[in-house]
């Protein structure tokens, strides 16, 4: 279930609008807080799981990933001879979460000081299985059909199906996302796990919406790093939307100028702009970028 599902308030802004490309008025506000986010990543979004709480809602999750590891690779031809050493790799791709780390540094991160590592066959299983369980959510990397944008990353920004997942797998209930804690393989990032969880939050329903609108969604990093975007909605006319995902309350200078620098490349191509927080209010910033709390974002 997509935040707009949940119950959580009634979203007052439309990604299908933002698509039309008319720049409509932003309004609305929430009275949802940072800890109301980290329940929602820890809740999930399961339907059949949401009205479970504290260790019965942790007990079900467990017993879910057990089931991808113990039954569902068997079921599709692939039966798991190391189930530890896949459940480490699971962990691993869970830590690396809203990133764009590469297959060798999960698979490293996975069995750190280990000699015998799964061969890179053996992970490349895992990760074929676990897409076509849709346990695995990546976002691709863009690659607009123009020639505007030039040096663009095509490496994936890596998903679980839902974050709930990845924080069971990191052990990371909701107080130990709200304290800042990290856990499980280091893999190298920008900012917290919580922050990580969260935008991994907001891609989960930015997708739904996205789909709604018969549009698609990416992801953009130039190749030397410079310049990224957290989530790009592309109609099927190429023209995009693009959304920057920060864990803060209010939005800076900083949080913006990757969306200005898409905006001189792309020009008109580029039909709106925002920037998704966890703040209270949605407006337009004097710039014409949108400031968009999660939970008022919807279809």
């Amino acid at each position: 279930m997509a935040l707009s599902e949940r119950g959580l308030v009634t979203p007052t802004v439309s990604l299908a609008s933002l698509l039309e490309g008319t720049r409509p008025a932003i309004a609305g506000s929430a009275n949802v807080s940072l800890a109301a986010y980290a329940e929602e990543i820890v809740r999930s979004g399961f339907p059949g799981m949401r009205h479970l709480r504290g260790r019965a809602s942790r007990a079900q999750l467990e017993g879910w990933l057990e089931r991808v590891v113990d039954r569902d690779f068997a079921d599709q031809g692939r039966p798991v001879r190391r189930p530890r050493a896949l459940r480490a790799w699971l962990t691993a791709y869970a830590a690396a979460t809203s990133t764009s780390a590469t297959f060798e540094g999960i698979r490293d991160a996975a069995t750190p000081g280990e000699h015998d590592k799964p061969a890179k066959q053996t992970a490349i299983a895992y990760r074929d299985v676990l897409s076509q369980l849709w346990v695995l959510d990546p976002v691709p990397g863009w690659l607009p059909s123009g020639n505007q944008l030039t040096r663009l990353s095509v490496a994936p920004k890596h998903h679980l199906a839902d974050p709930a997942l990845a924080a069971r797998l990191l052990g990371l209930d909701e107080s130990a996302l709200l304290s800042g804690a990290s856990a499980g393989p280091s893999i190298p990032r920008d900012g917290t796990q919580l922050g990580a969880l969260f935008e991994s939050l907001v891609t989960l329903s930015a997708r739904v919406y996205a789909q709604a609108a018969e549009a698609s969604l990416q992801h953009l990093r130039t190749s030397g790093g410079e310049h990224e975007i957290d989530l790009i909605v592309q109609r099927a006319d190429q023209r995009v939307v693009a959304l920057e995902v920060k864990l803060a309350a209010s939005v800076v200078e900083a949080d913006v100028r990757h969306l200005h620098w898409l905006q001189n490349r792309i020009g008109s191509d580029l039909l709106d702009a925002a920037v998704i927080t966890t703040g209270s209010h949605a407006y337009r910033r004097p710039d014409g970028i949108a400031v968009i709390p999660a939970a008022l974002l919807g279809p």
